[in-house]
C-alpha cells in the first residue's frame, strides 16, 4: 500500500490517500506535483483505495508539500517498532 500525504498551507495536519498500485501512486503523486508548480486555484480531486469512500479535494494554490511513501508492517529490520523510544526485554 502506497501512501501520498498531501501538506496544505496554514494547516498543521496531512491529508493523506492510499493506493494499492505503484503505478497509481505514482500517477496521483505527479498530478499533485504539477497543481503545486502551476499555482493554479483548480481543484484537485483524490479518491482512495483503501478506503473506497474517501474522497479529497483541495485548491491547488492550497497545496505547500506532498510526499509519497509505502507503508510496510510496524517492524524494522530489526524487528523493534519505529520511534524514538523502544522497551527493550534484553537484560
Amino acid at each position: 500500500m502506497f501512501t501520498i500525504e498531501l501538506t496544505l498551507k496554514h494547516t498543521a495536519m496531512p491529508l493523506s490517500v492510499q493506493k494499492k498500485e505503484q503505478s497509481d501512486a505514482e500517477a496521483t503523486y505527479n498530478s499533485v506535483v504539477e497543481a503545486i508548480r502551476s499555482g493554479s486555484s483548480q481543484l484537485v480531486d483524490l479518491t482512495c483505495d483503501q478506503q473506497p469512500n474517501k474522497r479529497v479535494s483541495v485548491l491547488g494554490s492550497e497545496l505547500a508539500a506532498v510526499q509519497i511513501f509505502e507503508k510496510s508492517g510496524t517492524a524494522t529490520a530489526s524487528g523493534r517498532p519505529p520511534g524514538f523510544f523502544a522497551l527493550s526485554s534484553d537484560q
